[in-house]
């Protein structure tokens, strides 16, 4: 797997993943204009789940690339990643089966969502969070999941409106079910050792 690690550490696919990143990112909160346009200015933040897990993981690599860490925000962004991404493909999968079909922006929803989960477990290694950011990450979630299916602020999918109770219960483990991942892959398995100077090293190495 150090090959593996290699990769994921290049300067230059840490860029890569910035820029498309934050480019997703854009486009998600672009995909939630309608609903963001009617929800109450309360319950802004908690609205756009995915754009909002990506700008977490955009924190973290440019973070890195400042030659930095920001333990919060990898704990957001593992705990984020891995269950919205989850949670965008179950739920477009369902679409699929519910309705028969599935458009090409439900294909590249599933795709995209996809990778965030895979991308936030890659990188799980490299994290330096501890219990207490895991356990304030775990409260956003939880408390999203309060504001999503108690006030009624989650994504919208007319085509599953009738099982919203069954979606709410769904995503309530999953954020479970997500922050035991987070716990295990971030804290108790062996991390990526550490390069000289006591941390991994994302900047440019001296000529």
């Amino acid at each position: 797997m150090a090959w593996l690690y290699a990769i994921l550490a290049a300067r230059p696919v840490v860029w890569l993943l910035l820029f498309v990143n934050a480019a997703g990112t854009v486009y998600g909160y672009y995909w939630y204009r309608y609903q963001l346009a009617e929800t109450p200015p309360v319950f802004l933040p908690f609205v756009p789940d995915s754009p909002t897990a990506s700008l977490f993981f955009v924190l973290v690599l440019a973070a890195w690339l400042l030659g930095r860490s920001s333990p919060l925000f990898e704990a957001l962004a593992l705990v984020t990643l891995v269950k919205y991404g989850i949670w965008a493909v179950v739920m477009n999968v369902l679409v699929w089966r519910v309705t028969g079909t599935l458009d090409w922006a439900g294909w590249m929803l599933v795709v995209s969502h996809g990778a965030m989960a895979v991308e936030g477990a890659l990188y799980a290694s490299f994290y330096r969070f501890r219990s207490v950011h895991l356990a304030l990450a775990a409260v956003w979630t939880l408390h999203n999941d309060v504001i999503d299916y108690v006030f009624g602020m989650m994504p919208r999918y007319h085509m599953l409106e009738r099982y919203a109770d069954q979606i709410g219960y769904f995503t309530f483990w999953l954020s479970m079910a997500s922050i035991a991942a987070a716990y295990w892959l971030g804290i108790r398995v062996r991390r990526q050792p550490l390069l000289p100077g006591g941390r991994i090293d994302f900047r440019p190495k001296a000529e």
